[in-house]
């Protein structure tokens, strides 16, 4: 009788440690193709599958105890329309971390937290994807061998992050610096990035606001690379009536320094119909007008690009 109540006290003992240190890992993805009529300058149109930014992944977390855990992403881009496999397998994001009340660590590959509290919150139809995502913001630094730190909520709602990276040609030499802060006060939610890699930073400040059916958002952007600036400006509007989405977007990239003929805009209309909370079709029309010395989009100077699309996304 007393070894039965040692084994249990034993088993009792190695249970409660095992709930410390919990684990689950969850797969997780989106398939996203749409069928297009594009156009770029004044050559022939061209009708496409296309891939729009079609992904795998899997992410886990362990509760390691006194309010401190581990976790992991990893992400892998893929094109369903042949099954190619990206270039780097897990390119897409790669990461581990540790979280507690003091804040989250992370290690390894993931996108700059400065786009994601400014542009990507702006182009709402698809996700900042695709040939209709914002072809006028200015992403550079690096997504790869980095450290992050994002601070715990200051207040409800208000939170940053900075990361630092390797240094690369690309950068000169010396480690990117981006720095985020987001703030959600409920129906205004405020954003705002900065980074700096060698000689070149950019600074954005963003916000929406949603009231019933309709959410309006907006950032401003400044770009300054060798003492040249550069202004660029997006709103976007999306109406919501049951399943439907409605959206409008437009932007305007200003002159790039004193040079002539250097200013683009983007506008894009779409519709999105929501079959399930996982699956939605959608179509839109794009385009972006470049003036006669720079090639947004297309990399072709003067060059202008539109798309006529319908797609499904799936998410998993």
């Amino acid at each position: 009788m007393i070894k039965r109540s040692i084994a249990l006290a034993v088993l009792a003992t190695l249970a409660s440690g095992a709930a410390l240190a919990q684990s689950s890992v969850t797969l997780y993805g989106r398939l996203n193709v749409t069928a297009e009529r594009q156009k770029v300058g004044s050559a022939d149109a061209v009708v496409e599958l296309n891939n729009t930014a079609s992904r795998i992944g899997f992410k886990g977390e362990e509760d390691l105890g006194g309010g401190l855990k581990a976790g992991f992403i990893i992400e892998h881009g893929f094109d369903p329309t042949t099954g190619a496999a990206a270039s780097t397998f897990w390119g897409r994001q790669s990461e581990v971390y540790l979280s507690s009340k003091l804040g989250m660590l992370r290690l390894g590959n993931f996108t700059q937290e400065s786009i994601n509290a400014t542009a990507d919150v702006v182009s709402m139809h698809n996700h900042d994807t695709g040939t209709s995502a914002d072809a006028l913001y200015s992403y550079f630094g690096s997504d790869v061998n980095k450290v992050a730190y994002r601070t715990p909520e200051f207040v409800k709602g208000l939170w940053a992050e900075a990361s630092i990276a390797e240094a690369t040609a690309g950068t000169g030499g010396k480690r990117p610096v981006d720095l985020a802060v987001n703030y959600d006060l409920g129906a205004l939610q405020l954003g705002a990035g900065y980074t700096k890699a060698d000689q070149d930073n950019q600074f954005a400040v963003r916000a929406s606001y949603g009231m019933g059916p309709f959410t309006l958002a907006a950032y401003a952007q400044r770009t300054k690379s060798d003492d040249v600036s550069r202004n660029a400006f997006r709103v976007a509007g999306m109406y919501t009536l049951g399943a439907s989405e409605f959206h409008v977007n437009v932007g305007y990239a200003g002159k790039i320094g004193d040079v002539a003929n250097t200013q683009a805009t983007q506008a894009t209309l779409g519709y999105n119909y929501n079959l399930s909370k996982r699956t939605k079709v959608y179509g839109f029309v794009t385009k972006v007008d470049n003036k006669a010395n720079v090639g947004y989009a297309t990399g072709v100077e003067g060059a202008d690009f539109s798309s006529v699309a319908v797609g499904v996304r799936h998410n998993f």
